[in-house]
């Protein structure tokens, strides 16, 4: 804005500071800048372009300093009155559709018939205010059409709500910390819509602790709170929005833990059993399973005959994808869950329990539709060849590992006798391809009394070695079987591979801690590609996973692409298009195997939490390291680390202590372990 004639020394001006109007006397006035006093009694100089579009009145250049002061005041008082009766919201009625923008002047045309200096700094003030309806834009106001105008109004409202949120919330999440630490502090009382706010931000916090949404919104109201990465998750308790234990890995995975996740799909579940039955054959096969006596969900079975040239094995594999609709809402919510959890407090299933535990499960006395694959084996074990197909069998028993077991210790004869032979000749040649077997306890983690807060044990599951080995070696049998299948056929398939370097002395059954602890260090992660490579540890050139497809989607995969090119029906997905599900598939393999990892590990570092003040834990020195020894405590299935000093001077490989636990988080999964005794 150039010099105005108004601009002289003795006029009352107006200018911008802190997004404020302040009124000011022009003192002197020397090119592009001026020299003023302002209502605070303060002496600024500004660039003319500063002075807002309305200026007056003109005063005695020579007034005192006192008069100025009173001056300014006076018409400074005048100005405020005058806004607070100046109807911004009508002015914008009659202005809008009319002029994009006008310089002030023309507004005051609108309300006043002469307007004075006062009138026009007032309404000036009021426009400058209304930031809803009105841009200025020097020396103009634009005029915002309509929904521009309804768009910052919502924007407005979103703002204040913020900010009383933000103001409330400070005050309320310090108080549910003061009570986490079980410190005494008022905590005052949400209205509905704020505790829905504070709730969702809690709740986001502590299922997506990286949100950007919320990210700046949590940083303002945890202001003066502890950095802690677990500080939504006690506050939630704190409320008591979320229990003691809460399953926070849960949320984090989106996995719907509660059986009625599948209600929705009642409809579609009937009707894909109804699909079925319509191709019900008479079974091919008379099958037994073996399995835990607690499990549900069914999923493998077989029948075996021995004779002098060696064995005929039929292996039954639960088939779930039978008439699947692929892509429908029910084939999305089972791929989001993508397996199965088995935790200390329950199991959930991937499949709705009306298909995994029920109709699809290879429950005694039923007739189910099953990939069914015949081995011919030599007397010696070694694999001459196999057909799979789809076909209906009967399942004749379901027996257990414990049964299976003791049948086997005392001599059983016949189809149990001749499937611990074939096992332990089918383990042998996997030995002879360097697999890896740890032989290893199975520790249990049970929950006992109140749900909110249970007892933590541990239980060993019996011993079942024999059984156990019959179970695993016909499912990998059946595994490598179809991954060579699917080479031969050009199926794609999803395989399961490890393709690293073992040393050759690795290969073997394994049940010391230090050799399963040496061994483990060199192994690596198996991964999920569409490209058959190597397993390493399992001793298999090509290894598509195919024998849980009640439990796991990667397996209902393979089975859907084996039964589309057995029988011609169904989808049947080419490399490329299975290669472009594969990072989905990927991404929920490792959310929901996080789950099935870290809960388990939870509730044992809870149980040394319970037990610490009264209990010793034996354990074997592993890695004696330099400062940190690693110890084994094989019967919970957990190393740990500890100072080298505790020890004493001279510990060595093997080595057994017993110890003595202090300090225990088991949200963060850190065990401190304070003293050692050599056991003789």
């Amino acid at each position: 804005m150039s010099t105005s004639p108004t601009l002289q020394p003795g006029c009352i001006m107006e200018f911008l500071q802190d997004n404020q109007p302040v009124t000011a006397w022009v003192l002197d006035v020397q090119g592009p800048r001026l020299r003023v006093f302002t209502a605070g009694q303060r002496e600024l100089k500004l660039p003319v372009s500063r002075a807002l579009p309305w200026t007056g009145p003109q005063c005695a250049a020579g007034s005192s300093r006192q008069d100025m002061l009173d001056l300014l005041r006076t018409h400074n008082g005048r100005r405020e009155r005058l806004a607070e009766a100046v109807d911004a919201l009508e002015i914008w009625d009659l202005a809008q559709g009319e002029v994009d923008e006008a310089e002030i002047g023309w507004f005051a045309s609108l309300v006043f018939e002469d307007p004075n200096p006062d009138q026009m700094a007032a309404l000036g003030r009021k426009l400058l205010q209304t930031k809803t309806h009105f841009k200025f834009s020097p020396p103009a106001f634009e005029i915002y059409p309509q929904e521009t105008v309804e768009r910052r109004q919502e924007e407005l409202r979103r703002a204040q709500e913020r900010e009383r949120l933000v103001g409330f919330g400070q005050v309320f999440l310090k108080g549910l910390w003061d009570a986490f630490c079980k410190r005494r502090s008022a905590l005052p009382e949400p209205d509905e819509e704020q505790t829905a706010r504070i709730r969702d931000l809690l709740m986001t916090r502590l299922c997506n602790p990286d949100d950007r949404d919320s990210d700046a919104l949590w940083k303002t109201m945890t202001q003066g709170l502890p950095e802690e990465p677990h500080l939504a998750l006690f506050l939630a308790q704190a409320w008591g929005i979320v229990p003691a234990h809460f399953n926070f890995h849960l949320c984090r995975a989106q996995y719907d833990w509660e059986p009625d996740w599948a209600t929705p799909f009642a409809g579609a579940v009937e009707a894909q059993k109804q699909r079925v039955l319509q191709g019900r054959q008479e079974p091919m096969a008379e099958i037994v399973t073996i399995d835990s006596a607690t499990t549900q969900d069914i999923d493998d079975g077989f029948e075996l005959t021995r004779g002098e040239d060696g064995f005929r094995l039929r292996l039954a594999l639960a088939c779930p994808c039978l008439e699947w609709e692929f892509g429908s809402p029910l084939d999305r919510a089972v791929q989001h869950r993508f397996s199965s959890l088995y935790l200390p407090e329950g199991t959930s299933h991937m499949l709705p329990e009306e298909l995994g535990t029920r109709f699809f499960s290879l429950n005694a006395g039923q007739d189910l539709p099953a990939l069914v694959i015949t081995f011919d084996l030599s007397p010696e074990g070694d694999l001459r060849g196999f057909a799979p197909e789809i076909a209906w069998v009967r399942v004749a028993a379901n027996l257990t590992y414990s049964g299976v077991e003791t049948d086997i210790a005392e001599g059983a004869s016949g189809m149990l006798r001749d499937a611990r032979d074939l096992a332990h000749l089918l383990r042998q040649a996997r030995i002879c391809e360097h697999a890896v077997i740890m032989d290893q306890p199975d520790p249990r983690v049970v929950l006992e009394g109140d749900p909110a807060n249970p007892q933590v044990g541990i239980a060993q599951s019996p011993s079942t070695p024999e059984a156990q080995t019959i179970v695993s070696e016909f499912m990998i049998l059946a595994n490598k079987a179809m991954g060579a299948w699917g080479l031969e056929t050009g199926t794609a398939l999803l395989y399961r591979t490890q393709n690293i370097t073992l040393p050759a002395e690795s290969a073997g059954v394994w049940s010391e801690p230090t050799d399963i602890y040496r061994i483990i260090n060199n192994m690596g992660p198996s991964i999920l590609e569409c490209e058959p490579r190597r397993h390493a540890t399992i001793g298999a050139k090509a290894y598509a996973p195919v024998t849980s497809p009640l439990r796991r989607y990667s397996d209902f995969i393979n089975m859907a692409q084996i039964a589309a090119r057995l029988t011609g029906q169904g989808r049947l997905l080419s490399q490329s298009e299975l290669e472009s599900l594969l990072p989905v598939l990927s991404s929920r393999a490792e959310l929901v195997g996080q789950v099935q990892r870290m809960r388990p590990r939870y509730w044992k570092y809870e149980y040394f939490r319970q037990n610490f003040k009264k209990m010793r834990w034996s354990g074997v020195i592993v890695d004696p390291g330099s400062v940190l020894v690693t110890i084994a405590l094989p019967e919970l299935q957990l190393f740990l680390k500890a100072p080298r000093k505790i020890f004493g001077d001279k510990i060595r490989l093997g080595q057994r202590f017993s110890i003595r636990i202090g300090k225990v988080d088991p949200l963060n999964n850190e065990i401190r372990t304070v003293e050692a005794w050599e056991e003789e």
